[in-house]
């Protein structure tokens, strides 16, 4: 399994539309081959700030959602909009158990 998370910060004139697009973007992602988990949401207290959290099934997976329409729409709109930052890492390995 792969886990990639992260944070991505667009400017203030642009947030509406890099939500509306993030939901265009979930919509689509869950429906894919090995996506387990795609969540896109703001961060509470920064309003320009967006958390991605993703899980997938193996490397093949991720790179299929790389290649796909939506992802390039999604891509292009951030450009759009002024994308100020993107910090996001993958994680690979591990077994996923019960926190506690």
């Amino acid at each position: 399994m792969l886990v990639v998370t992260g944070v991505v910060e667009v400017n203030e004139a642009g947030v509406e539309r890099a939500h509306e697009a993030a939901q265009q973007m979930v919509a689509e992602t869950v429906k894919e081959t090995g996506c387990l988990v795609y969540e896109f949401s703001q961060v509470l207290g920064h309003n320009t700030r967006f958390r991605v959290y993703e899980e997938w099934q193996d490397q093949a997976a991720l790179e299929a959602h790389f290649a796909t329409p939506h992802m390039a729409v999604f891509r292009a709109t951030l450009a759009e909009v002024g994308l100020i930052s993107s910090e996001i890492y993958k994680f690979v390995g591990g077994e996923k158990q019960p926190l506690g």
